[in-house]
């Protein structure tokens, strides 16, 4: 179950790792805008993604209770979830560009967001509501359509990047614009796949059709999926703030951040596929009644993504260079500060990737569980009461610059990590296993 979702990770993460190095070949200007831009626009979406994401273990339960007319209930109440948080969040997204020049931002950096961030608002009605639709497929543990979707829409988008930027096939090069407007038509394109997918797989179901609004349905999914939207909130606002901290030092840190990020978030797609599969697999366990077997697959989960994470720490540590010469020039003398940086900090990338990997699949373990508002709280405290602080200090009382935010981004995952994985072990303790159920 994990293999396609974790290629469908790698696929979906793989359009902003594609936006990344062909913007690249503009400059490291342009490189910096699509930097903020991404960073901010990620932030707000992944807090509305989430919301969403409650159907997966909405569904997942429900599949293995046999109770599939809920989970097909579950679907359409999320995608009209999905299609009304589009306008609102649009909204907001429109003007982030405003908002990065009041915390101060470089003003020639905001210029590159104002040009992309507009654009890729045309693009979240079709993204949130393929949240939605692959959370029904993993719910019923069909995750190979999720792969096949994903690995297309890389090809897609990549192809349109090549039109749209530099302007191929009789095309003006738009830049920017270009990789927003081909990000945008790529999420749309994904989301009606999904539909057309889920309605012939399911016809049987009639997913697309009696649709009646229910109170309990989407009381239901706000209940789970608002800790879950600020669980993920929480680290991925670290994270934007780690940038905007970092932009503070100039457009060379923040462009070797970016580099940094951008492929430790590709390789982390591979523990967040597993997550999602152990997330799917304890929910069916859990609804199925067998309490043991959640525990089984919740520890192999995070037992997976760890190890994977110790392989990709190796490589970040070992081999810096190589992973920056996939994003620029190391013979120009013309990037050689951004190398300097983009090699510093993933060396850092590599002390907290197994830590990253055991937290992220603690994280979907606890969600098969129904579990969202405990954890939501462990990583408040982890990120923001202990990583935080801690990297500001190193940062600037220390005087470290932009390292010092970074160690305060390991001591946070490290924390997390221990946090989320003694809950887990806490729920599903064989003394307490059947009080599992009311303490999610």
């Amino acid at each position: 179950m994990a293999a396609p979702l974790v290629l469908a990770q790698v696929a979906q993460n793989g359009m902003s790792f594609i936006d990344t190095v062909m913007v690249g070949r503009l400059g490291a200007g342009p490189l910096a805008g699509l930097a903020l831009s991404a960073t901010a626009f990620n932030f707000v979406y992944l807090l509305t993604m989430a919301l969403v994401m409650a159907v997966s273990p909405v569904v997942a339960q429900a599949v293995g209770a046999g109770r599939h007319a809920d989970a097909t209930n579950a679907l359409r109440h999320g995608i009209v979830l999905a299609l009304a948080l589009s306008v609102p969040v649009g909204v907001l997204v429109l003007n982030l560009p405003s908002i990065l020049l009041l915390v101060g931002q470089d003003p020639a950096v905001v210029a590159g967001s104002r040009e992309y961030l507009p654009l890729l608002t045309l693009g979240l009605p079709g993204a949130l509501a393929f949240v939605a639709l692959r959370g029904y497929l993993e719910g019923h543990g069909q995750t190979r359509p999720i792969m096949f979707i994903a690995g297309v829409g890389v090809f897609v988008n990549a192809g349109l990047n090549e039109v749209l930027i530099f302007g191929r096939l009789g095309m003006p090069a738009l830049g920017l614009k270009g990789a927003a407007i081909a990000t945008s038509i790529t999420y749309t394109l994904m989301g009606v796949a999904a539909a057309f997918i889920v309605s012939r797989g399911f016809s049987h179901r009639r997913v697309f059709r009696g649709w009646r609004l229910e109170r309990r349905v989407m009381r239901e999914l706000l209940s789970l999926g608002w800790p879950i939207s600020l669980t993920l909130g929480f680290e991925a606002g670290l994270f934007s703030a780690a940038a905007l901290i970092v932009g503070y030092f100039g457009a060379g840190p923040l462009a070797g951040h970016q580099i940094a990020i951008q492929t430790a978030s590709l390789l982390y797609m591979v523990p967040l596929g597993v997550s999602i599969a152990t997330s799917v697999r304890v929910g069916q366990e859990v609804g199925a009644g067998d309490l043991d077997g959640a525990r089984r697959a919740g520890w192999t989960g995070i037992g997976l993504a760890g190890s994977f994470m110790f392989l990709t720490a190796a490589l970040y540590l070992l081999a810096p260079r190589l992973v920056t010469s996939v994003y620029l020039d190391l013979r120009d003398p013309a990037n050689a500060e951004v190398v300097g940086w983009a090699v510093t900090f993933l060396g850092l990338a590599g002390a907290f990737q197994v830590f990253d990997g055991l937290q992220a699949a603690a994280v979907g373990a606890l969600r098969g569980l129904k579990d969202t508002r405990v954890p939501m709280l462990l990583t408040l405290v982890s990120y923001w009461v202990v990583g935080f602080p801690l990297g500001l200090l190193c940062a600037f009382v220390l005087d470290l610059g932009p390292r010092g935010m970074w160690f305060g981004l390991i001591v946070s995952l490290v924390v997390a990590a221990a946090l989320l994985t003694h809950r887990f072990r806490k729920l599903t303790h064989r003394a307490e296993t059947t009080a599992a159920p009311s303490a999610a």
